[in-house]
Order: structure tokens, then C-alpha cells, then sequence
């Protein structure tokens, strides 16, 4: 089988390329993340996972580009329901590529993260099949979330505090505040 990976980081890919070796797929690996914001981000991830590709002989294609104008003029309707935005951007990105290059499915490292909604990550990602005409492979990857991280950490791998784009970051940052009590 011809398996396009689509990669959304170095840490969350371990697992899932050495799952799917396990079942003799030898995958490509597929960078499209014009999500991730801001461009130090982007750039981190992207250089970690080229650097990671190479050390384990991983075929990797990087495609398209730091996008922070097309993502945030996908998500600015409904920043709260920005995730299925941000999904089919991604998803159509690897299943058009994949189509074009005749890959027989794609998949994506995306469905190791017990942080993404992965209901809707699968139906988007079967939608951006079938638009394409190209088999989407499913797996469950999460079961191996806990042990790919912990082999990014031995392998001092760069390692992200959130999802990638803008406000997922500032979510974290909302999230640490406390709030101040008033006194009467």
C-alpha cells in the first residue's frame, strides 16, 4: 500500500510511523499545517520534523506554507468552531495530494492526539477522501499518545505547548489565569 502520512509534528508522528511499519506500510509523510501560528512555531515544527524524517529515513514531502491569511479568513465566521475548519484544510490538502500522486489512502498523526475531536477528524478526513477519490486508512493511534511523547523527550525533540494555531495558544494562556478575588 502507498500511504501519504500527513504529519502535523515530529512528536506525534513516532507512534504512528512505527505502528504502521509494524504492519509493513511504508508511509510518506505529508507536511501541511498552515494552521500553526506564529511563524516561529511553524518553523520550529517544520525544521524539527525535517531533521526527524532524515534521522529515521523517512520520506517526507513538506507542501504548502506558512498560511496564517488563508486560515484565519477560514476560521474568522466562527473562531469557536474553528477545529472543523482547521481539519478540512489539512485533510484536503493530503487527500488532494495523495490523489494526485497516486497514493492509495492517507491517514494523518492527528488521530494520536486525545486533544483533537476525533469523531470529527475522521468524518472530515473520509469527506476529503471522497472528494478526491482516494481511500482514507483509519487508525486509532491514541493508545500510543503517552509512549510517543516520551520518546520525543529522549530524543530532545522540539515539543509544542498547544495544538498550533493562534487561538488555541491563547486559550492555554487563558486557561493558566487565576482568577482575582475581590475583597469587600
Amino acid at each position: 500500500m502507498k500511504l501519504l502520512l500527513h504529519i502535523c509534528c515530529a512528536p506525534c508522528s513516532i507512534m504512528c510511523i512505527e505502528t504502521l511499519r509494524g504492519e509493513d506500510i511504508e508511509p510518506v509523510g505529508f507536511w501541511d499545517n498552515p494552521n500553526i501560528h506564529p511563524y516561529t512555531e511553524y518553523r520550529s515544527r517544520k525544521n524539527t520534523l525535517v531533521e526527524y524524517a532524515a534521522q529515521i529515513g523517512l520520506e517526507l514531502v513538506v507542501h504548502g506554507s506558512y498560511g496564517l491569511r488563508p486560515f484565519v479568513q477560514a476560521v474568522v465566521q466562527d473562531i469557536d468552531g474553528r477545529c472543523v475548519k482547521c481539519y478540512q484544510m489539512r485533510m484536503e490538502a493530503a487527500a488532494r495530494y495523495a490523489a494526485e500522486n497516486g497514493f492509495d489512502a492517507f491517514t494523518s498523526t492527528l488521530f494520536i492526539s486525545p486533544y483533537q475531536n476525533h469523531e470529527m477528524l475522521k468524518q472530515t478526513a473520509r469527506q476529503a477522501g471522497e472528494k478526491y477519490g482516494v481511500d482514507f486508512l483509519y487508525r486509532d493511534f491514541r493508545p500510543y499518545f503517552r509512549q510517543g511523547q516520551e520518546k520525543a523527550r529522549e530524543l530532545g525533540l522540539y515539543m509544542q505547548k498547544y495544538c498550533g494555531c493562534v487561538f488555541s495558544e491563547e486559550e492555554r494562556y487563558q486557561k493558566r489565569k487565576k482568577p482575582v478575588k475581590k475583597e469587600v
